[in-house]
């Protein structure tokens, strides 16, 4: 597009290359906020500023040089300065004064911490730390010159904060929340824009992201509703599993006042309850993986271990094969009330499926001793009765030997574990 007005009074053409303001989204590149905001008050105000906007005059544009050739980087010459290497700093040590130097705009507002930091190397135009370079940024942050440029720029945050608090309370209901954003945002970048060492772009870009983020969903709600905090239940829906189609309730929300604050001001100290909760859960969390790394391998204890009862499991096993390399004749017991409790096992589940208890399963499958007694009360038939009775005898063997069988590895277990806390641990106990 070609502006024609008024060209023949025009001295030379603006230019502005904002190739370098930009943020990376994925593959392609997006103007922020700030970008956008620089962009227009330097071609509207004509600000020159170095590599990147500056007035070119015509005759320079007509010089044979360029030949009107309107290529950005014939004007501006947007590069960082070169990263100069300095042999002899390398390879003798010391920082260049002239790295040093580059600092100015630093040294201007903090004069005397440049001396605080620095001492002369030893030879003209090189410097080195007076401090190990770990207490450097304390040095700085206790200063007392740090502690003025700190309170300086707060001053100018408090101050614009007094300015805007009463427009921010005073949005309502029917409000503009773009417009109210264009004048917090403008006045903020005023405020800081003579503020040294500080990008005032940079601190209209927090407020931009905040008010994109956070700030301009609240705007638009208050001004719908006005100052109107509701809370509300969350429903959803079942996806999957017995209650699929259901509507559940996930708790509650509220859009105006998000519930982290709610949380903080009414159960402050439920919360830091939880979270000591958490951190002991992440802390166990931690152990376990150890654990899994250190005995999970292939001829590791751990190696078939995934829950709970993988880990009892390998657990008794371990406790068993321990047992029985300690005492067999003990250990043989105990395995003998196992098999007996197991084959007792295999004939309750041999029984369950004849015909004269079969017919005394539940809608669901399930069978209970209590109906079996019942039917054995009311029934005549002779053989009927036979495997009724044999099927209650065989439960009550296999529970007695389980029983027999359970108290034998709990008083062994009880030894182990004694052992266990041992402050010198025997080779042979590591896997349990």
């Amino acid at each position: 597009m070609l502006d024609k007005e008024n060209a023949n009074a025009r001295k030379g053409i603006f230019m502005i290359d904002a190739s370098k303001g930009y943020l990376k989204d994925g593959n392609k590149n997006r103007l922020r906020e700030q970008d956008i905001h620089r962009i227009v008050d330097s071609f509207h105000k004509q600000i020159e500023v170095p590599r990147f906007a500056r007035m070119v005059p015509i005759e320079e544009i007509a010089d044979p040089r360029n030949d009107y050739n309107l290529n950005l980087p014939r004007y501006i010459d947007s590069t960082e300065p070169e990263d100069i290497q300095d042999i002899d700093g390398h390879l003798r040590g010391g920082i260049p004064d002239r790295d040093l130097d580059a600092l100015a705009a630093y040294w201007q507002v903090l004069p005397t911490i440049r001396k605080a930091l620095f001492m002369s190397a030893g030879r003209p135009g090189y410097s080195r730390l007076r401090l190990p370079i770990a207490k450097v940024k304390a040095a700085i942050l206790d200063h007392e010159e740090f502690a003025a440029f700190k309170t300086r720029i707060t001053a100018i945050f408090d101050t614009w904060q007094a300015r805007n608090t009463p427009r921010l309370k005073g949005f309502d209901k029917e409000g503009h929340p773009k417009e109210l954003i264009a004048t917090v945002a403008e006045d903020l970048l005023s405020a800081f824009r003579d503020a040294p060492l500080l990008n005032a772009y940079d601190i209209y870009q927090h407020l931009m992201d905040f008010w994109a983020e956070t700030m301009q969903d609240d705007c638009y709600l208050i001004a719908a509703d006005g100052w109107v905090a509701e809370p509300h239940r969350v429903m959803e829906e079942a996806k999957s599993g017995k209650k699929k189609g259901e509507m559940q309730d996930k708790g509650w929300a509220c859009d105006l006042i998000p519930k982290p604050y709610i949380i903080a001001r009414y159960f402050a100290n439920e919360q830091a309850a939880l979270d000591a909760l958490q951190a002991d859960l992440d802390a166990v969390g931690a152990q376990l993986d150890e654990l899994g790394e250190e005995y999970g391998g292939e001829e590791g204890v751990l190696k078939d271990v995934s829950s709970k009862a993988d880990a009892q499991e390998a657990y008794t096993q371990a406790l068993v094969s321990l047992w029985n390399d300690e005492d067999k004749q003990a250990c043989g017991k105990y395995s003998a009330l196992l098999a007996g409790a197991e084959e007792c096992a295999a004939a309750l589940r041999a029984l369950t499926d004849h015909h004269h208890i079969s017919v005394l399963k539940d809608n669901k499958g399930k069978l209970t001793l209590k109906v079996i007694k019942d039917r054995l009360a009311t029934t005549g038939d002779k053989v009927e009765q036979k495997t009724l009775r044999k099927y209650l005898e065989a439960d009550q063997q296999q529970k007695s030997r389980k029983k027999v069988a359970d108290k034998l590895l709990a008083e062994v277990e009880t030894q182990y574990r004694k052992r266990l806390t041992a402050k010198s641990l025997p080779e042979e106990l590591t896997d349990l």
